[in-house]
Formats: C-alpha cells, structure tokens, sequence
C-alpha cells in the first residue's frame, strides 16, 4: 500500500468500460510528514474520499481489480482502499 494525498479529480465523458461511473481522483505519493514524493497517478476511489485527504492506495493491479470485482479490466492499475484519519511515527 502507498500512501498518498488527494489533489484533484478527473472528469471524463468518454472513458474505457470497466471505468464506468467509477470517480476517479489524482493522487499524490507523500511520506508519513505529509511531504510529496514522487509522481501522481490515478486511482478509482471506492471509500468516498475527497480532495485534500490523506488515503491508502492499493497499487497492485491485479488485487485492486479483485477488490473492484473486475478481474478482466485491464486499465484499473490502482484504487483508494482508506482514508487515513492519524499517522503516528
């Protein structure tokens, strides 16, 4: 798992069938400070989580489409499996 903040979402009136009506946020690596690392990517939220959010990103292709009940699309890479509500180091 990869924890990241939300900050932004995409809005899309065409997009690949096994995206549907999912909501789909762009999300950023950070470190337990709350620090950016790395590139943002995409991920299907599936808890209601919303900008600003520190969440649990579950990036294993296979296990988020498992998650998602859709073994056979191909395009979900990574989903918001929490929303993070305390780090302690």
């Amino acid at each position: 798992m990869i924890l990241c903040k939300i900050i932004g979402n995409v809005v899309s009136t065409v997009t690949e069938a096994g995206y549907g009506s999912r909501k789909i946020m762009i999300v950023q690596p950070v470190d337990p400070s709350g620090q950016s690392k790395g590139q943002s990517f995409l991920a299907i939220d599936t808890v209601q989580a919303g900008m600003g959010d520190t969440v649990l990103i579950l990036e294993e292709g296979g296990s988020a489409r498992m998650i998602l009940g859709e073994p056979e699309t191909f395009t979900i890479k990574a989903i918001i499996a929490g929303i993070v509500d305390h780090i302690t180091v």
